[in-house]
């Protein structure tokens, strides 16, 4: 559940960021784009995980790692900011319209 959030919740951050201070228009490529923040985000938590537990506990640090048994951790938070932009995109989208409005 953890991994799907860590793609849900900071796609609309990331989305609107890159609307507000990018160039970048709606559309496929600027979704993938975004969709590769959030990989890229989850792939540096991974290595700052794996990094971690090898300089605090070289010796316990791959058991550690090998215990929570989860291949899947990468591609979870890309459902997550899929789910996120799939269902909730339009959301934000007017939420955003709102913001400028004022």
């Amino acid at each position: 559940m953890g991994h799907l959030a860590f793609g849900f919740f900071p796609v609309f951050i990331i989305k609107e960021v890159l609307l507000r201070v990018t160039p970048l228009r709606r559309g496929g490529w600027f979704y993938f784009l975004v969709l590769s923040v959030v990989m890229a985000s989850a792939a540096a938590y991974e290595l700052t995980e794996w990094w971690s537990t090898y300089l605090v506990a070289p010796e316990v640090g791959l058991a550690f790692l090998g215990s929570q048994g989860d291949p899947w951790d990468m591609f979870l938070a890309l459902i997550g900011g899929a789910v996120g932009l799939l269902f909730f995109g339009r959301l934000h989208d007017r939420s955003m319209e709102r913001l400028t409005e004022r």
